[in-house]
């Protein structure tokens, strides 16, 4: 578990003298704020925290953390935290990035950086759209959805996430919503989780694809509901208190019963058996799991390369012309043609 030490900052001390610069009533201003009341809970400081972001609107996050950053390259953010933390141990890092970001171009790096174990925090804020090249569809985006690249509508059957996340052996896996009371409650879990902790965040784009998660972000639409918070060791139960899950033991899949059922499941964080089916619960029918799915650490891929790297230096003593001067070397002393 990463250390706290709460409230050695305040919430405007993470904050940076820059515009923020979004479309106005962009999700991305509540996950903004929801971090930045998160650092001070968590104990953690400026000086030694590093925001990382690849490509999209999401990715101008580091310009508004008064921290180190790098708005690095599409896709590749995972790879230049890998470099920061391995460079760096002590440094906390963060990772921001999108859908489209994170699950195109950046597919093959995001799953290098779960499966390895990276000891950082990875930030994949949801729209299902590609909003800074103005509303093109995206790895996310549902069957049908009609946009400039897709004119009569997607026939991709879209990516999941959280399904992504622990096919790619991710060891922490959580949603939130953007605008969530809960969604400090998820970062600071993050946070504590040793290694690498994946949390996908419903963001509203509400240029591009408004509404869209309203079915369970809207109270007027029920979002009361149609939420799942789910919470260690406790009943798998929602629309306010009157519905719980249990498992189809034909299936081996879940079902909804009545909450008073005997057979509604307990949420056991560490059952990846069972987050898998908690994230790939189609909404309407069931309802949107949200929260810490999925926490069960194992050890990191930069322990690991520390500990290698000091096995082999141990009893060595540094000597860079002897490096250089190691295996196939010889003297040019003849001199060259004249032409």
């Amino acid at each position: 578990m990463n250390d706290m030490t709460p409230f050695l900052t305040k919430p405007k001390d993470w904050e940076t003298d820059q515009e923020v610069r979004w479309c106005p009533g962009c999700g991305d201003y509540a996950i903004l704020k929801a971090v930045q009341r998160t650092m001070p809970e968590i104990g953690a400081r400026p000086e030694n925290t590093v925001f990382v972001s690849g490509i999209g609107c999401s990715s101008r996050f580091p310009y508004y953390m008064e921290t180190y950053g790098f708005h690095t390259i599409h896709g590749r953010a995972p790879t230049i935290a890998t470099g920061v933390k391995l460079a760096n141990p002590e440094l906390d890092v963060w990772i921001i990035t999108g859908d489209g970001d994170a699950l195109s171009i950046g597919g093959n790096h995001t799953m290098h950086l779960l499966r390895r174990n990276l000891n950082c925090q990875f930030l994949l804020f949801n729209n299902e759209i590609y909003g800074l090249t103005k509303g093109q569809y995206s790895p996310t985006s549902r069957v049908g959805t009609r946009s400039p690249s897709t004119p009569l509508g997607s026939v991709d059957r879209p990516a999941n996430p959280c399904a992504f996340a622990l096919g790619s052996g991710a060891r922490f896996v959580a949603r939130g919503i953007d605008v969530s009371k809960h969604l400090v409650g998820v970062l600071k879990a993050a946070y504590a989780h040793q290694g690498a902790a994946f949390v996908e965040i419903f963001q509203n784009c509400i240029v591009y694809n408004d509404d869209v998660f309203a079915p369970f972000t809207d109270k007027k639409q029920g979002a009361d509901q149609n939420q799942l918070w789910v919470e260690h060791g406790k009943p798998l139960i929602f629309a306010g208190g009157t519905k719980g899950l249990a498992l189809d033991v034909a299936t081996l899949q879940l079902k909804v019963v009545a909450a008073d059922d005997p057979a509604v499941a307990v949420h056991d964080q560490t059952n990846r058996g069972l987050a898998h089916m908690l994230v790939e619960m189609p909404f309407g029918e069931f309802p949107m799991a949200l929260g810490i799915l999925y926490d069960d650490p194992a050890p990191t891929f930069d322990s690991a390369v520390i500990e290698q790297n000091a096995a082999a230096a141990a009893g060595k003593k540094p000597d860079m012309q002897k490096l250089l001067s190691k295996g196939q070397t010889w003297m040019v002393d003849k001199q060259p043609h004249l032409v």
